[in-house]
């Protein structure tokens, strides 16, 4: 029996993975979250053999939820649900050390073997997700893209310098560069420009 413990903000994607995994596989969901927040607090609690979390929520991601995590349980397996696959954001996401990658739109038959995969030790990205991976058409570093992704969430150059431990200053050449990249005149224009291209 594998236990996870499944988050995802959309209720009735979360509700149905989690009453139809159980029936497509030896799987029990010891916990279900709805935000990235919650999923820290149940996967430290629970320790699940895998973390089934979803990339984008609002407030605290998946990423940051990961990262955050990953600090506590160096060694937790997780499984990230993706609908828009970003190019940067896996980056980071492998750099995290997610194992597995598996689109939203999956059939829950495919997301068990997924699961079972990744107990066994092994990765698993989906075909689809991994083309994306791959794509080196963004001119923005890691760091950069980090800053703009924070201040698309609306954080000043402040609360960016506190959230992603820089000073100030640096957040704001970082800005100033990223602004530059995208031919734009302000972070929020940039951090816009940068989404529209799947930058982020």
């Amino acid at each position: 029996m594998i236990t996870i413990v499944l988050v995802d903000d959309e209720v009735l994607l979360r509700t149905a993975l989690a009453a139809l995994l159980p029936m497509e596989g030896d799987i029990t969901v010891l916990a279900e979250a709805e935000d990235g927040r919650t999923a820290v607090e149940a996967t430290l609690r629970q320790r699940p053999d895998v973390l089934v979390i979803d990339l984008e929520m609002p407030g605290m991601d998946g990423l940051d939820a990961v990262a955050e995590i990953r600090r506590a349980l160096p060694e937790q397996v997780i499984l990230m649900l993706t609908r828009h696959a970003r190019p940067g954001v896996l980056r980071k996401a492998l750099r995290l050390g997610v194992q597995g990658f598996v689109s939203k739109s999956a059939e829950p038959a495919h997301i068990t073997s997924v699961i079972a995969t990744l107990h066994a030790g092994k990765r698993w990205i989906d075909p689809d997700v991994s083309a994306l991976a791959v794509t080196e058409d963004c001119p923005l570093t890691d760091r950069e893209a980090d800053v703009l992704r924070v201040t698309g969430e609306g954080y000043s150059v402040a609360d960016i310098a506190v959230r992603l431990h820089l000073a100030p200053g640096t957040v704001r050449n970082y800005l100033s560069n990223a602004m530059r990249k995208t031919q734009t005149r302000t972070r929020h224009e940039a951090a816009r420009y940068a989404r529209e291209h799947d930058w982020l």
